[in-house]
């Protein structure tokens, strides 16, 4: 049992320190640099909701526009604070990772979150919540739910604790995007490659259905 933890642990340590392999993600990587600024995801969501028409943001765009945006927003407010390579968005069917790219003593590493998104309704009316979630580890054991990734080794929702600091000062540099998204947004869908959203109330009729 001994000699089982410790080829376990031993394991778990090499795939955590090992990246993930990011080349599926849309808009990353050396291949998808940024040669011009992209369209202003911020004005183009306030445009969404200011004139009622939903909106689809592909993965390759959403990760090209943060590219362009880090390294901005992070010289400005976190350059001696926090040391990022690049930040990149993979999206599932219900399911966003968002990933971190460092490097750790000269070596790549990675580190990412599974995020859901919920409606909730309260005394308040309804509200969206995102929640630290990426499903099951199995069928039969829901719990603890995935977190994220440590490198290659999918971690239980607890671990998140070492990095939600570092999550949570890269929430505050796109704040206002993040609340035009997912809280002004009546309806949200993660689906593969792509993020759906409608700021039309489902109550609402007689509109023409309209993506841009």
């Amino acid at each position: 049992m001994l000699l089982t933890a410790c080829i376990g642990l031993g394991w778990a340590i090499t795939s955590a320190l090992q990246p993930q392999d990011l080349s599926d993600i849309g808009g990353h990587g050396p291949s998808n640099k940024v040669t011009q600024a992209p369209r202003d995801l911020k004005a183009t969501l306030r445009s969404s909701i200011d004139r009622k028409y939903p909106l689809t943001l592909s993965e390759t765009e959403i990760n090209r526009w943060l590219a362009h945006t880090l390294a901005t927003r992070q010289g400005g407010f976190l350059g001696e604070k926090i040391t990022l390579d690049a930040v990149c968005v993979r999206l599932e069917d219900g399911v966003a990772e968002v990933i971190m790219e460092r490097h750790f003593l000269s070596k790549p590493f990675t580190v990412s979150m599974f995020l859901q998104i919920e409606r909730m309704e309260g005394l308040q009316g309804v509200t969206t919540e995102i929640q630290l979630h990426g499903g099951p580890y199995h069928p039969d054991f829901p719990k603890p739910p995935k977190g994220g990734r440590f490198g290659n080794l999918v971690v239980p929702q607890g671990f998140l604790i070492l990095v939600m600091p570092a999550y949570e000062k890269l929430a505050a540099l796109f704040s206002e995007e993040i609340d035009l998204a997912f809280r002004e947004m009546s309806r949200i869908k993660i689906e593969k490659n792509q993020l759906v959203l409608d700021p039309r109330d489902p109550a609402d009729s007689g509109m023409i259905p309209q993506t841009f």
